[in-house]
């Protein structure tokens, strides 16, 4: 949890960085999710880092929330969620995500890796909780990233996207109604700083190879699968990868190819 915690204000840090000042126009600057600016972006985040620790503090709260009947909104209502947020100043943005990301964290490092904790999907341990929020962090900001024509350096703090990613391989079929296939498939991945990251059993007959950025940004629906320079053997992992989704909640949209 230490460590996890740890990368999660790394991560934290590095999105700071990356948002234009306050009184820069860039705020209002459209990103690849349809129909969301950078401050979309931003409010998102701030919100369900308060409707985390509600999860983790107090969970009936959070099933109140959750179920649209508690001071705010589930997770269909998304979109309605940023547009309530639109005419908020981009200063007190940044006042609201620095708020809601320190008392986060603050909780977080309370919680013991095997603590379950309530969320929009299904329960899920708190060290997945809190990768859960690594991940938005990591993604939501390459939505900002995008949007202001930045080139991220990828980190090894990628690693936990990728697990969570491998672990929700079952959920991905699931949440589109299909049969969760029974037929492994191995990831073998080359990491940032050196070395390879590996999930799943190593004879496995399909696997999935590349790096670990091409996959993260595929199980985020970051990128166009065929963008992400992902080696795909055999159908198992074809069909993972297609549909491969790391958050809950309803299939996303995913991001169109790049041209030429």
């Amino acid at each position: 949890m230490a460590e996890l915690v740890g990368d999660l204000r790394a991560e934290t840090r590095a999105l700071l960085a990356l948002l234009p000042p306050a009184d820069d126009d860039g705020w209002e600057r459209p990103t690849p999710a349809e129909g969301w600016a950078v401050r979309d972006q931003v409010s998102h985040l701030a919100w369900f880092d308060d409707a985390a620790v509600l999860a983790a503090t107090d969970p009936d709260a959070f099933a109140a929330l959750a179920a649209g009947t508690g001071p705010g909104a589930g997770p269909d209502m998304v979109d309605d969620l940023v547009a309530e947020s639109r005419g908020t100043p981009p200063a007190e943005l940044l006042a609201w995500f620095g708020t809601a990301r320190t008392r986060a964290l603050e909780v977080f490092e309370g919680l013991d890796a095997r603590d379950r904790v309530p969320w929009f999907g299904p329960p899920m341990s708190a060290a997945s909780f809190v990768t859960a929020r690594l991940m938005e962090t990591w993604a939501h900001g390459q939505d900002v990233a995008d949007a202001l024509g930045v080139e991220r350096e990828p980190t090894d703090r990628l690693r936990h996207v990728a697990m969570l990613g491998y672990r929700a391989r079952p959920y991905s079929f699931a949440v589109r109604g299909l049969p969760v296939p029974d037929d492994p498939v191995r990831v073998e991945l080359s990491m940032p700083g050196g070395g390879t990251w590996t999930a799943g059993p190593d004879d496995a007959h399909s696997a999935v190879r590349g790096t670990l950025l091409g996959f993260c940004l595929a199980v985020t629906q970051r990128a166009h699968l065929s963008d992400t320079g992902l080696e795909l053997i055999g159908e198992p992992a074809r069909a993972w990868m297609e549909i491969a989704q790391a958050f809950a909640g309803p299939p996303g949209k995913g991001r169109a190819p790049k041209q030429g």
